[in-house]
């Protein structure tokens, strides 16, 4: 909890009380957002979210939360313009994703967090894409909370993640699941002090201490070198890819704004059976379809086909991403 803390700025100085452990990114944003939201409350998110996000919200407007999607631009960046209309009209909550999981571009986090803030709304931010590759601060946002994934860029274990709290927000907030925590066991409702509040039953420990080393060597590593040799093996593919004939590549294409997650297509190849031809001939793993998505992919124009998504990684290679350039193109070719 306290590497957790000071990696992605706790409150309290990085104070690991207020760091709940979870399955996985979506369990947390569920956690946040059933806790807080009641019948009447008014919700804004964007077009670009997953279904982690959209999902939940969906199921809370049947009961009476009212819901609105920011309609963000067809690079799928959220204009500040139609944003400041949006939170004019009156909200109660900000959900939003920091990175695209479809095409990597990157919100204005600090200029939306400074907005929310201008009006006293909770900003919840979804850092599936960003926790361990950009830098981050909860409390330097300000932030309601801070939902994170441990198996995408802190490099541990899948069946982990987690919140950053607010400790005010987490107050307002009711408990997802309760039960037993191992503390305050004489009494029989859910514990009000944190984390104990939203960890009912055993927790992953075994994921967690393989999250807490995942930690310990990016803290060591540094989050800024990880991040610049991610964005350089980016710019190489991106470049790369821009050189094939046919090929739409979705999102901004300045990965100063941008995470190396490319999302494609190539004028007439279906993407899955492209994913399955570098797969078994090349051994490249991609996604295709609609990664969790459909809004995000009705922004970008990719609805309903999807996309094709390459991800390089800190341990990826520049030779790797020759390769798959040049698997891309042969596979194109032969399909």
């Amino acid at each position: 909890r306290r590497a957790l803390a000071e990696l992605l700025g706790g409150y309290g100085g990085g104070n690991p009380q207020y760091v709940t452990f979870t399955a996985n990114v979506t369990e947390a944003i569920n956690i946040v957002l059933k806790g807080f939201l009641r019948p009447g409350m008014r919700v804004l998110t964007t077009s670009m979210e997953h279904n982690s996000v959209i999902r939940p919200l969906r199921s809370l407007e049947e009961s009476g939360v009212r819901v609105q999607i920011v309609r963000c631009e067809r690079n799928g960046l959220l204009g500040m313009n139609t944003f400041t209309e949006a939170l004019a009209e009156g909200a109660d909550l900000v959900v939003m994703t920091h990175a695209s999981n479809v095409c990597g571009t990157v919100q204005d986090v600090g200029e939306i967090a400074a907005r929310c803030a201008a009006r006293h709304i909770p900003l919840v931010l979804d850092c599936a894409q960003t926790a361990g590759t950009l830098s981050l601060s909860a409390k330097e946002l300000g932030l309601a909370a801070l939902c994170f994934t441990g198996h995408k860029g802190l490099l541990g274990p899948q069946g982990t993640g987690g919140i950053v709290w607010n400790p005010d927000f987490a107050e307002r907030c009711a408990p997802f699941v309760e039960g037993g925590t191992g503390s305050l066991s004489h009494e029989q409702r859910q514990p009000k002090i944190l984390p104990d509040k939203f960890e009912a039953g055993t927790p992953n420990l075994p994921g967690i201490a393989g999250l807490h080393a995942a930690v310990e060597w990016l803290t060591q590593t540094g989050v800024r070198t990880v991040h610049e040799r991610e964005k350089n093996l980016g710019i190489q593919l991106m470049e790369g890819l821009k050189r094939i004939s046919g090929l739409t590549l979705y999102g901004t294409h300045d990965l100063e704004h941008h995470l190396p997650v490319l999302a494609f297509n190539i004028e007439g190849v279906d993407n899955a059976r492209l994913a399955l031809a570098l797969s078994e001939g090349a051994g490249i793993e991609t996604r295709p379809g609609l990664h969790c998505s459909p809004l995000g992919h009705e922004t970008l124009g990719s609805f309903p086909q999807g996309a094709l998504r390459l991800s390089p990684g800190y341990f990826n290679t520049p030779r790797e991403i020759d390769d798959a350039i040049h698997a891309i193109a042969h596979a194109t070719a032969n399909l």
